[in-house]
């Protein structure tokens, strides 16, 4: 149901790493082209069986990813959730038009409990970065797949960054930024407007913006280390990220998202200035002084790999939004309000310490497990899970009726041995109400 991270020309895996945003954007490609009509009805009935065993992957991996779209971390990425998410609903979409209605709701209902976690999963306030920048808040790049489940603690979590010397290498979650949020906005998830995305923005440009004589170009992250180093020499495992054109592309879309069409086309411009000599969009740009003797030039392709196809891609894309008036590959309809399902979601790769008060708590496994629990010290029951449809395991606990500052508590035990989740235990829930502050938000 995946790709593997990279493959020889005959299919067979070269490295191993999955990353999930690759499993959902083929399911997306497949509704657009359906939609577009470059797909038929019968064509995509018989893509059906490959497509569900994408969908049934992406449900029983993620939220999680082993690998960000960089290739280098593990977690939630707001990038890869944005693609996950967008791939459930396409799948949804999919499954309607070749008569499979359950399975349409069951994706549709998922979509929905991992939309309403992008915040806990990855939206950080009141940190050192939001209070530099006078915001309330920003999307972080990544949080590691073991960090807190919720509440503050999450941005004080260590991720590891790939290319760095080992002295330079960790950050907290709270000061990692990239513009990878803004794939929120371009696949239908969040507004452009919305104060939090606004907020990141402006974060993102403080850190990750760089003016070249052509117009902005933007870092993947603060901190990479992947390029060239200071002097110019080649990159040999650490070195210093140099801009990505892509990025600028992204940035277009964003603000075509946001009704900016003046600036969307001229960030567009800008982009197909940093090709080189052969119209060939370089992965990186040089944002140093010149360097002669390695021919880097301020604001022109170092020498990194030209050409990087993805960036092509997104340029051609970009023209064809811009022709459109809208995102492309973005959703038929404009995002609305986040969903607010009558659940709330644990599992052993997105666990959770709180519940919000009325929900429902879901607990979802890789196989048939018993489910052993009680509530707010009531007596010990027990429940299996149950599969509705595509492999994925759930049981959902009564808990809509418990009040402010109850305790679920629950323990997993595995029914098959070969193919099930073992979440330990006993894990302990409490419910909150979610307008009031936390103790530990209080101090």
């Amino acid at each position: 149901g995946h790709w593997a991270q990279n493959a020889w020309i005959n299919g067979t895996p070269y490295w191993h790493g999955v990353q999930l945003d690759e499993v959902g954007l083929p399911i997306m490609l497949t509704v657009q082209a359906w939609r577009e009509r470059t797909l038929s009805d019968e064509d995509l009935r018989g893509f059906w069986p490959m497509i569900r065993q994408a969908l049934e992957y992406l449900l029983r991996h993620g939220p999680t990813t082993d690998q960000d779209r960089w290739e280098e971390n593990s977690g939630f990425s707001p990038f890869t959730l944005a693609v996950e998410i967008g791939a459930l609903r396409a799948g949804a979409e999919i499954a309607d038009a070749v008569g499979r209605p359950t399975v349409a709701g069951l994706l549709r209902e998922n979509a929905d409990l991992w939309d309403c976690e992008i915040e806990a999963w990855t939206y950080v306030s009141d940190t050192d970065l939001d209070r530099k920048y006078g915001v309330a808040g920003h999307y972080v790049r990544i949080v590691p797949p073991d960090a807190p489940p919720d509440g503050p603690g999450r941005a004080e979590a260590i991720v590891t960054l790939r290319n760095r010397p080992d002295s330079e290498s960790k950050i907290r979650v709270a000061d990692l930024i990239s513009p990878d949020a803004l794939a929120l906005v371009r696949f239908g998830l969040r507004r452009a407007d919305d104060p939090r995305i606004r907020d990141t923005v402006r974060i993102i440009d403080g850190e990750l913006k760089v003016e070249m004589p052509t117009g902005p170009a933007w870092h993947r992250y603060n901190g990479d280390g992947y390029g060239e180093h200071e002097d110019g020499s080649a990159y040999d495992g650490t070195g210093r990220g140099r801009p990505w054109p892509l990025l600028t592309g992204e940035r277009a879309h964003y603000e075509l998202a946001a009704g900016n069409i003046h600036e969307a086309r001229r960030l567009t411009a800008v982009m197909a200035s940093f090709a080189n000599a052969g119209l060939m969009l370089p992965e990186q740009i040089w944002d140093s002084a010149d360097v002669p003797e390695h021919e880097l030039e301020f604001g022109r392709p170092s020498g990194s790999a030209m050409p990087l196809v993805w960036a092509h891609a997104e340029y051609l894309k970009l023209r064809r939004s811009l022709r459109d008036g809208m995102v492309f590959d973005g959703p038929t309809m404009p995002p609305g309000d986040v969903p607010d399902p009558p659940a709330r979601l644990w599992r052993p790769n997105a666990t959770r310490r709180t519940i919000p008060v009325g929900k429902r708590l879901r607990i979802e496994t890789d196989g048939p497990t018993v489910v052993r629990f009680t509530l707010n010290g009531g007596p010990v029951a027990e429940q299996p899970t149950a599969d509705p449809g595509l492999g994925l395991h759930r049981l959902d606990l009564p808990t809509a009726d418990l009040p402010v500052g109850a305790e679920i508590r629950f323990s997993l035990h595995p029914t098959d041995s070969d193919n099930a989740t073992d979440g330990g235990g006993p894990i302990t829930i409490t419910v909150i109400d979610p307008t009031e502050p936390s103790p530990s938000d209080r101090g």
